[in-house]
């Protein structure tokens, strides 16, 4: 899954996105739409309406055999035999310091077959380290991240669009919940998971059947409001619903209680699993720092990389910020030593030769209406 000596991969749907006049940016070793009408405009239609997102450049892993739970088990912080077939839940792949490889989905597709999605620039080291980790466990590990398409569709409007295109029964798939059947009638597994705070689907399926269920939503939705949404407006919705992204909030020196995601450390099981002992020890020690969310109270966006203060100390740094297109104000995530945590307390972030104030708040920024 490394980038290529001819540069970036390109996805299935890599005409589609010339065609809608995409602008396009290398991103985790592939060619990806950032925006086609505008991050605003894209990122409006995915919280009032619907979205279509080319998501191709995820990892899927399908790991299957008699073996297939304990083996995840081990390589794994969470444990994938207690998810029910035709469910998933969200998981991380720890080196054995404790810091984090990648998060991961981990669908359970059958009493010994699973689906891990990993992350684009992430999926080669994760299915290296499943293959390491999986000796003795009887579990087949097949590595189809090359072989599959995956288009989401994101938004309040998107079960009634996809619902003309499917015969899974989408009245009945719960959130983090996956089915097998068709979209666009060619086999799919539609799975109601997302990364924008909507309700929403992702719809895997053979990668030469991607460029048809994209044409099938883009023609269905299109009375619905649906737009093709690229990476600027997956990324202002994912902040908004303050969900990690690899490489700003978690990497591999951090760990899953400093990133506030300690619930997929399953430490209440018996036997080991890769960094238990080091997690273990993380726990007891407490976070050197915790992820927190800030609304900028002044002037300026606080992007990636800028120093965080209180007073003259400085206590930790910005992982990614925008301007919040929902909010009307810049919001930030951020690392912050553990006594400067509580939602309330006044820090200040340094943006350009200024420090603004900004308020720690509790995260997510946004909630779907109930």
């Amino acid at each position: 899954m490394a980038q290529s000596h001819d540069g970036p991969m390109a996805t299935p749907l890599a005409d589609r996105h010339a065609a809608l006049g995409a602008r396009m940016v290398e991103f985790g070793g592939w060619l990806m739409p950032l925006q086609y009408s505008g991050i605003l405009e894209e990122h409006r239609a995915v919280r009032t309406r619907a979205g279509a997102f080319d998501l191709s450049h995820m990892g899927e892993l399908f790991v299957e055999g008699p073996g297939a739970a304990p083996a995840l088990a081990y390589a794994l912080t969470t444990d994938p035999a207690k998810i029910k077939v035709g469910r998933a839940h969200y998981s991380m792949i720890c080196f054995p310091e404790g810091g984090v490889l990648d998060d991961l989905i981990v669908y359970r597709l059958g009493e010994e077959r699973f689906m891990v999605v990993a992350n684009a620039a992430n999926a080669g080291a994760v299915s290296d380290a499943l293959a390491a980790r999986f000796g003795g466990f009887g579990a087949v590990l097949d590595d189809r991240s090359l072989a599959m398409g995956l288009v989401a569709l994101q938004g309040p409007r998107s079960a009634a669009i996809l619902a003309r295109l499917t015969d899974v029964a989408l009245d009945g798939l719960r959130y983090y919940a996956i089915a097998e059947g068709h979209a666009a009638g060619v086999p799919a597994l539609v799975a109601r998971t997302g990364y924008t705070g909507e309700d929403g689907f992702e719809v895997f399926v053979d990668v030469e059947a991607a460029a048809t269920v994209w044409d099938a939503l883009l023609e269905t939705g299109k009375a619905e409001g649906l737009l093709p949404v690229g990476l600027g407006a997956r990324d202002t919705l994912r902040l908004e619903a303050g969900m990690p992204l690899y490489g700003n909030e978690l990497g591999p020196d951090t760990t899953p209680f400093e990133a506030g995601l300690g619930r997929v450390v399953d430490l209440e099981r018996e036997g080991d699993f890769v960094g238990r002992a080091a997690l273990e020890k993380a726990l007891a020690d407490g976070p050197r720092r915790r992820l927190v969310g800030l609304t900028v109270r002044g002037r300026g966006i606080a992007r990636h990389g800028y120093e965080v203060f209180a007073g003259d100390r400085r206590i930790g740094a910005v992982t990614s910020g925008t301007l919040s297109p929902t909010l009307g104000e810049p919001i930030a995530m951020a690392y912050v030593a553990p006594s400067e945590a509580e939602p309330g307390t006044i820090v200040a972030v340094g943006i350009r030769d200024q420090r603004v104030p900004a308020e720690v708040v509790q995260l997510p920024f946004y909630r779907r209406p109930a």
